[in-house]
């Protein structure tokens, strides 16, 4: 199994912007020190969020790192100039040595929709039109190309080249068919969120995108999958992780409800129990991820990279102990195929 530090850039602190991107960075730093095999920075356009420029962020981190692959998590086409997003993704391709992996998607909040002029009724036409655009531009040196929602192309040339060629590029899911389906028909690989819910509807969509990727005629033995959690904390014994791990997990509740959201998850212990959240021993959280495999066949996981809520001792430590006693268990029980390697 392969592991990914991934990040919305969350700033509802008193802390400027500034000292929260460099807390990204760092994070990115220790991500790579510790093992982690990817870093991924989210694309989201309203508050709380502080990620509205995924390119930049992913820049500067790969000024600071040699090795960790970067993520999109995720880039929102549904939003963007897929000539324009092509352009900046492809100079971090050669600005990272190759290190890049987009992870692409409609995005939500209402607030980003407007800023975009994007409807719930032509949401996902504009993410299934950029991702064709968008695609061909990592794989044409020219392009003709024709749609509803940018101007049309001839020839078109885009620079600059990409150094993948191509370029792999995943599709996040969250709870709709559309986006399972558009990775199935393309053979892309799929991470679904794996955030709010019990692992049932999840998994049902997993499983849409198993079935749909052999109807479209693709090996059924390529298809790969990854799977997010909803927030990470391990210590030696349960009880202390619960006990750490509480106050960070209500005040997300106090807040979802500042909000008027109702969250799935009322207690720490349901979350635990039913959520992917991975809260434990380590011997708890590795057969907590092996009952998820066993639901989803995932190759690919991610832990959230920030601290959230905990000290940077608490956080270093439970990283630390995740890649010296969670991670090699899982790596050896669930194979996983090899991230391309760094071009240059």
């Amino acid at each position: 199994m392969k592991f990914l530090a991934i990040t919305l850039i969350v700033h509802n602190d008193e802390r400027s912007p500034t000292e929260r991107f460099r807390e990204v960075v760092d994070n990115a730093v220790l991500a790579e020190e510790l093992g982690f095999d990817g870093f991924g920075v989210g694309e989201r356009h309203e508050r709380p969020f502080i990620s509205s420029s995924p390119p930049v962020v992913l820049s500067h981190i790969a000024a600071r790192t040699t090795r960790i692959r970067l993520f999109t998590a995720v880039t929102t086409l549904s939003l963007l100039d897929p000539v324009r997003a092509y352009e900046d993704y492809a100079t971090l391709d050669h600005l990272s040595g190759g290190r890049l992996e987009l992870i692409i998607g409609k995005g939500n909040g209402a607030a980003q929709a407007q800023l975009f002029h994007v409807t719930p009724d032509d949401q996902w036409e504009r993410n299934r039109e950029g991702y064709e655009l968008f695609r061909r531009l990592w794989r044409e040196d020219k392009v003709t190309w024709e749609g509803r929602f940018r101007p049309s192309l001839t020839d078109a040339e885009t620079w600059p080249r990409p150094l993948q060629r191509p370029i792999r590029i995943w599709h996040g899911s969250a709870t709709s068919k559309e986006s399972v389906d558009l990775a199935a028909f393309y053979g892309d690989p799929l991470f679904s969120a794996n955030v709010t819910n019990p692992v049932e509807p999840y998994a049902e969509l997993i499983e849409h995108y198993r079935e749909r990727w052999a109807a479209y005629g693709h090996d059924p033995a390529d298809a790969l999958v990854g799977a997010g959690t909803a927030g990470y904390y391990a210590a030696r014994t349960s009880q202390e992780a619960l006990e750490t791990y509480r106050p960070i997990f209500e005040a997300r509740i106090a807040l979802f409800r500042k909000v008027g959201v109702d969250p799935v998850f009322h207690t720490l212990e349901d979350a635990v129990e039913r959520g992917s959240i991975l809260v434990g021993s380590p011997q708890q959280i590795v057969d907590k991820v092996l009952r998820y495999h066993e639901r989803f066949g995932h190759e690919v996981m991610h832990l959230h990279a920030d601290a959230d809520g905990l000290t940077s001792a608490q956080h270093r430590a439970a990283l630390e102990l995740f890649q010296s006693e969670i991670a090699p268990v899982l790596r050896k029980e669930i194979p996983s195929r090899p991230f391309p390697e760094v071009a240059v």
